[in-house]
């Protein structure tokens, strides 16, 4: 196996142009920095990897790695249910790849939370002390069990490679009971992470504190799922040099505009019952970034609701990039700026919360494509058609409206 793999990257080299070399090595560098942040972050404290204080004890790394990396990663749950349980089949060719992403994003919010824990080597307490009243009580064991679940929903993929039909064809028998406890799980986590806010009323901005908080969470969560399966097979469709597939792409923007607009239609109807839109327009600091935010939600409405934008790939990944920069801003917004004048604090990122993060996120992105390239991630005949050509250089075919 080892031989394989070295091999591989011997190969994998030799193939690669001179801008993609300069690529790898940036990420190269990224790691060994990370590396050396993550040993200075577990020997000397937060204090010294930190800006966090007693007064703002919940920054980047939360904002960031955890609540927006579940967001980001709610497309397995959203593209099971549709296939699986809706039966629309036309999603099937990315379903693989889909919960690949999911795993490792939870896998990741799960160390990223390490590293935001003063008692990290506490992280286990939840399994054995119980507490039935606390919120992040259930959100802890919610995120455990769903990273399981995960790790079984993609072990088919693995047993597939490796010839175990036996304990595959079980596996497969197993498919809609793992897909119905991830939904029932995902729906859980995703609106008990809102419900975390909700006990911050004073010190949280109006523009983002609502009763309705975990149903803003779950809504942005489903959001989200759709727009994220299109970011993602756009870039693999390149790494891999695969063509995209546009009527999945046409069908995924079609039930983002409808998860749109029911997210966009819920969040004004809770502002005019609040009587929270004068807010937008104080000209202070938090209506800045509230209007900012919207208005990553309202652009891509208007985009897909045009026909013959919603029919070509390149607005499509626009617009589902726009939600993804959107989504992650709301958490932003609720984590850190709608609290910070309320917190009497100055906090901003150190260098080392930010570094840290693109650490984790380019282990990420090179295990997805590491796992793609060993694993059949994609359909038979592309998966097939990728190994035998990997090293041609293909352009990525953007199919224009015709």
């Amino acid at each position: 196996m080892f031989q394989t793999v070295v091999s591989f990257l011997r190969t994998e080299i030799r193939g690669m142009s001179t801008f993609r070399k300069i690529r790898w090595i940036i990420y190269l560098l990224i790691i060994i920095q990370g590396i050396y942040l993550t040993i200075v972050r577990f020997t000397k404290g937060l204090g010294a990897t930190t800006n966090l204080s007693d007064e703002f004890p919940w920054g980047f790394w939360i904002a960031f790695d955890v609540v927006s990396g579940v967001a980001l990663a709610a497309g397995g749950f959203t593209l099971c249910f549709l296939v699986y349980l809706i039966g629309y089949h036309k999603f099937h060719s990315v379903v693989r790849a889909t919960v690949l992403t999911a795993f490792l994003g939870y896998a990741l919010v799960a160390v990223g939370l390490l590293y935001d824990l003063g008692k990290y080597y506490n992280v286990w307490h939840p399994v054995i002390m119980w507490n039935h009243h606390s919120v992040m009580f259930e959100v802890a064991w919610c995120v455990m069990l769903y990273l399981t679940v995960l790790f079984l929903e993609f072990l088919p993929v693995v047993l597939e490679k490796f010839k175990f039909h036996r304990l595959l064809k079980f596996m497969q028998r197993a498919t809609i009971p793992l897909v119905i406890a991830g939904i029932l799980l995902s729906t859980l986590h995703q609106s008990s992470l809102g419900s975390v806010f909700l006990i911050v009323p004073e010190k949280l901005h109006p523009i983002w504190y609502t009763p309705m908080l975990p149903l803003m969470f779950y809504l942005s969560a489903i959001v989200v799922g759709p727009a994220m399966v299109i970011v993602e097979s756009t870039f693999s469709a390149k790494a891999f040099h695969r063509s995209l597939e546009k009527p999945v792409l046409v069908e995924l923007a079609g039930f983002l505009l409808i998860a749109l607009i029911i997210y966009i239609g819920v969040k004004l109807q809770d502002f005019y019952i609040r009587d929270a839109f004068k807010e937008f327009f104080t000209g202070s600091f938090e209506s800045i970034h509230g209007l900012l935010e919207m208005t990553f939600f309202i652009v891509p409405v208007i985009l897909l609701g045009l026909k013959k934008l919603r029919q070509n790939p390149r607005w499509i990944f626009f617009s589902a990039f726009l939600v993804v920069v959107g989504v992650v801003y709301n958490r932003f917004n609720v984590c850190w700026i709608g609290m910070l004048r309320q917190s009497n604090a100055n906090y901003y990122p150190s260098y080392s919360e930010i570094a840290i993060s693109l650490f984790l996120v380019t282990i990420g992105t090179m295990a997805f494509y590491f796992i793609a390239r060993f694993f059949p991630i994609f359909p038979e005949h592309e998966h097939e058609e990728t190994t035998n050509h990997e090293h041609q250089t293909v352009p990525l075919k953007m199919v224009e409206t015709t």
